[in-house]
Protein backbone atom coordinates (compact mmCIF):
# COMPACT_ATOMS: atom_id res chain seq x y z
CA UNK A 1 0.00 0.00 0.00
CA UNK A 2 1.34 3.65 -1.32
CA UNK A 3 2.04 5.64 1.79
CA UNK A 4 2.63 9.52 1.58
CA UNK A 5 2.84 12.66 4.10
CA UNK A 6 -0.09 15.08 3.18
CA UNK A 7 -0.18 18.53 4.91
CA UNK A 8 -1.36 21.79 4.31
CA UNK A 9 0.48 25.09 4.43
CA UNK A 10 -2.08 27.59 5.28
CA UNK A 11 -2.68 25.10 8.00
CA UNK A 12 1.00 24.98 9.13
CA UNK A 13 1.73 28.32 9.27
CA UNK A 14 -1.23 29.42 11.01
CA UNK A 15 0.30 31.80 14.16
CA UNK A 16 1.36 33.89 11.10
CA UNK A 17 -1.66 35.96 11.04
CA UNK A 18 -2.93 36.05 14.51
CA UNK A 19 0.75 36.87 15.44
CA UNK A 20 0.57 40.41 12.96
CA UNK A 21 -2.51 41.02 14.00
CA UNK A 22 -1.78 41.23 17.85
CA UNK A 23 1.72 43.08 17.24
CA UNK A 24 -0.91 45.73 15.45
CA UNK A 25 -3.32 45.88 18.20
CA UNK A 26 -0.49 46.29 20.85
CA UNK A 27 0.23 49.29 18.65
CA UNK A 28 -2.88 50.38 18.36
CA UNK A 29 -3.60 50.31 22.16
CA UNK A 30 -0.29 52.03 23.13
CA UNK A 31 -1.39 55.15 20.38
CA UNK A 32 -4.57 55.19 21.77
CA UNK A 33 -3.59 55.33 25.65
CA UNK A 34 -0.74 58.13 25.07
CA UNK A 35 -3.47 60.08 23.26
CA UNK A 36 -5.70 60.09 26.08
CA UNK A 37 -2.89 60.70 28.73
CA UNK A 38 -1.94 63.64 26.52
CA UNK A 39 -5.46 64.80 26.44
CA UNK A 40 -6.13 64.70 30.25
CA UNK A 41 -3.04 66.39 30.53
CA UNK A 42 -3.95 68.92 28.82
CA UNK A 43 -7.51 69.59 30.03
CA UNK A 44 -6.53 68.95 34.06
CA UNK A 45 -7.61 71.35 36.59
CA UNK A 46 -4.68 74.04 36.72
CA UNK A 47 -5.84 74.17 40.78
CA UNK A 48 -4.92 70.45 41.05
CA UNK A 49 -2.89 69.03 38.20
CA UNK A 50 -2.14 65.12 38.25
CA UNK A 51 1.04 64.40 40.38
CA UNK A 52 3.91 61.82 39.17
CA UNK A 53 2.50 59.21 40.95
CA UNK A 54 -0.77 59.07 39.06
CA UNK A 55 1.20 59.61 35.89
CA UNK A 56 3.33 57.00 36.80
CA UNK A 57 0.74 54.82 37.85
CA UNK A 58 -0.73 54.94 33.99
CA UNK A 59 2.56 54.45 32.16
CA UNK A 60 2.75 50.99 34.63
CA UNK A 61 -0.74 50.24 33.54
CA UNK A 62 0.25 50.81 29.66
CA UNK A 63 3.41 48.65 29.82
CA UNK A 64 1.47 46.07 31.55
CA UNK A 65 -0.71 45.52 28.52
CA UNK A 66 1.72 45.84 25.85
CA UNK A 67 4.18 43.24 27.91
CA UNK A 68 1.12 40.76 28.04
CA UNK A 69 0.30 41.99 24.29
CA UNK A 70 3.93 40.89 23.19
CA UNK A 71 3.97 37.75 25.56
CA UNK A 72 0.65 36.42 23.14
CA UNK A 73 2.86 37.03 20.40
CA UNK A 74 5.47 35.33 21.51
CA UNK A 75 3.48 32.05 22.54
CA UNK A 76 1.83 32.13 18.91
CA UNK A 77 5.11 32.23 17.57
CA UNK A 78 6.26 29.55 19.74
CA UNK A 79 3.04 27.58 19.19
CA UNK A 80 3.65 27.79 15.51
CA UNK A 81 7.19 26.69 15.84
CA UNK A 82 5.95 23.73 17.83
CA UNK A 83 3.48 22.59 14.78
CA UNK A 84 6.29 22.38 12.21
CA UNK A 85 8.24 19.96 14.67
CA UNK A 86 5.17 17.91 15.13
CA UNK A 87 4.55 17.45 11.25
CA UNK A 88 8.28 16.62 10.43
CA UNK A 89 8.50 14.32 13.05
CA UNK A 90 4.98 12.99 12.15
CA UNK A 91 6.40 12.44 8.33
CA UNK A 92 9.45 10.47 9.55
CA UNK A 93 6.73 7.69 10.91
CA UNK A 94 5.05 7.18 7.27
CA UNK A 95 5.13 3.75 7.17
CA UNK A 96 5.80 2.33 10.23
CA UNK A 97 4.29 1.40 13.09
CA UNK A 98 2.38 2.99 16.04
CA UNK A 99 0.72 1.76 19.51
CA UNK A 100 -2.37 3.41 19.81
CA UNK A 101 -5.65 3.01 22.01
CA UNK A 102 -8.27 0.34 20.16
CA UNK A 103 -8.90 -3.09 20.06
CA UNK A 104 -8.25 -4.97 16.67
CA UNK A 105 -6.06 -7.90 16.81
CA UNK A 106 -2.91 -7.74 15.10
CA UNK A 107 -1.96 -11.23 13.48
CA UNK A 108 0.80 -12.16 11.41
CA UNK A 109 -0.08 -14.11 8.75
CA UNK A 110 3.39 -15.89 8.65
CA UNK A 111 3.36 -16.98 12.12
CA UNK A 112 -0.44 -17.20 13.12
CA UNK A 113 0.02 -15.59 15.86
CA UNK A 114 -2.39 -12.63 16.70
CA UNK A 115 -1.14 -9.73 18.95
CA UNK A 116 -2.21 -6.78 21.45
CA UNK A 117 -1.58 -4.79 23.90
CA UNK A 118 -3.38 -3.23 27.22
CA UNK A 119 -2.47 -0.78 29.68
CA UNK A 120 -3.46 0.07 33.38
CA UNK A 121 -2.98 2.68 36.04
CA UNK A 122 -2.48 0.43 39.16
CA UNK A 123 -1.32 -3.10 39.59
CA UNK A 124 -4.18 -5.60 38.95
CA UNK A 125 -4.07 -9.13 40.76
CA UNK A 126 -5.97 -10.58 37.43
CA UNK A 127 -6.18 -9.61 34.44
CA UNK A 128 -8.12 -11.32 31.54
CA UNK A 129 -7.99 -11.04 28.02
CA UNK A 130 -10.83 -12.39 25.52
CA UNK A 131 -10.98 -13.07 21.81
CA UNK A 132 -13.60 -11.79 19.98
CA UNK A 133 -14.60 -12.91 16.58
CA UNK A 134 -16.27 -10.22 14.21
CA UNK A 135 -20.24 -11.29 15.73
CA UNK A 136 -18.76 -10.54 19.34
CA UNK A 137 -18.70 -14.55 20.28
CA UNK A 138 -15.72 -15.25 22.77
CA UNK A 139 -13.13 -17.21 20.70
CA UNK A 140 -10.61 -18.46 23.33
CA UNK A 141 -9.86 -16.70 27.08
CA UNK A 142 -6.19 -15.66 27.75
CA UNK A 143 -5.68 -15.95 31.62
CA UNK A 144 -2.55 -13.26 32.25
CA UNK A 145 -3.09 -13.56 35.98
CA UNK A 146 -0.78 -10.64 38.29
CA UNK A 147 0.19 -7.66 36.38
CA UNK A 148 1.66 -4.26 37.22
CA UNK A 149 0.89 -0.88 36.06
CA UNK A 150 1.98 0.37 32.73
CA UNK A 151 1.76 -0.77 29.24
CA UNK A 152 1.85 -4.85 28.34
CA UNK A 153 1.84 -6.99 25.32
CA UNK A 154 0.21 -10.70 24.40
CA UNK A 155 0.27 -12.92 22.32
CA UNK A 156 -2.07 -15.33 20.94
CA UNK A 157 -1.28 -18.32 18.54
CA UNK A 158 -4.86 -17.85 15.88
CA UNK A 159 -3.81 -21.36 14.79
CA UNK A 160 -5.88 -21.10 10.58
CA UNK A 161 -7.62 -17.41 12.03
CA UNK A 162 -5.08 -15.63 9.78
CA UNK A 163 -7.86 -12.50 9.06
CA UNK A 164 -7.40 -9.99 11.52
CA UNK A 165 -10.02 -8.14 9.73
CA UNK A 166 -13.06 -8.71 12.00
CA UNK A 167 -10.44 -10.41 15.31
CA UNK A 168 -11.01 -7.83 18.47
CA UNK A 169 -10.39 -8.29 22.11
CA UNK A 170 -11.55 -7.12 25.30
CA UNK A 171 -9.34 -6.91 28.52
CA UNK A 172 -10.92 -7.11 32.00
CA UNK A 173 -8.26 -6.11 35.10
CA UNK A 174 -9.15 -6.90 38.79
CA UNK A 175 -8.09 -5.91 42.16
CA UNK A 176 -9.60 -7.82 44.90
CA UNK A 177 -12.27 -8.91 42.96
CA UNK A 178 -12.78 -4.91 41.93
CA UNK A 179 -12.78 -4.13 38.34
CA UNK A 180 -10.10 -1.37 37.55
CA UNK A 181 -9.99 0.79 34.41
CA UNK A 182 -7.84 -0.47 31.85
CA UNK A 183 -6.97 0.63 27.92
CA UNK A 184 -7.02 -1.61 25.15
CA UNK A 185 -3.77 -0.86 22.74
CA UNK A 186 -3.05 -1.89 18.90
CA UNK A 187 -0.57 -1.84 17.02
CA UNK A 188 -1.00 0.51 13.46
CA UNK A 189 0.81 1.52 10.67
CA UNK A 190 0.97 4.97 9.38
CA UNK A 191 -0.14 6.11 6.20
CA UNK A 192 -0.17 9.73 6.23
CA UNK A 193 0.00 13.08 8.53
CA UNK A 194 -2.48 15.98 8.30
CA UNK A 195 -2.44 18.87 9.88
CA UNK A 196 -6.10 21.18 10.68
CA UNK A 197 -5.49 24.36 12.79
CA UNK A 198 -3.83 23.88 16.06
CA UNK A 199 -4.64 19.80 15.41
CA UNK A 200 -2.14 17.30 14.57
CA UNK A 201 -3.45 13.72 13.41
CA UNK A 202 -2.10 10.98 11.99
CA UNK A 203 -4.00 9.04 9.36
CA UNK A 204 -3.45 5.32 10.40
CA UNK A 205 -4.55 1.88 8.00
CA UNK A 206 -6.90 0.53 10.55
CA UNK A 207 -7.80 3.26 12.92
CA UNK A 208 -8.45 5.99 10.64
CA UNK A 209 -7.51 9.72 11.84
CA UNK A 210 -5.98 10.05 15.18
CA UNK A 211 -4.87 12.69 17.33
CA UNK A 212 -0.69 12.49 17.77
CA UNK A 213 -1.38 12.76 21.33
CA UNK A 214 -2.43 9.52 21.40
CA UNK A 215 0.20 7.88 20.46
CA UNK A 216 1.32 5.26 23.05
CA UNK A 217 4.65 3.75 21.29
CA UNK A 218 6.03 3.28 18.30
CA UNK A 219 6.99 0.17 16.79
Amino acid sequence: MAVAATSSTSDVNVASSPAASAAADATMTSDRFLKLLVAQMKNQDPLNPMDNAQVTSQMAQINTVTGIDKLNTTVAGLSSQFMQMQVMQGASLVGHDVIVPGNKLDIDATTAIGQGGFEIQTPADAVKVEILSPSGAVVQTLNLGAQGAGMHSFDWQAGTATDSSGLTFRVTATTGGVAIASTALMRDRVDAVTTSGNSFNLELEKSGSVPYSSVKALN
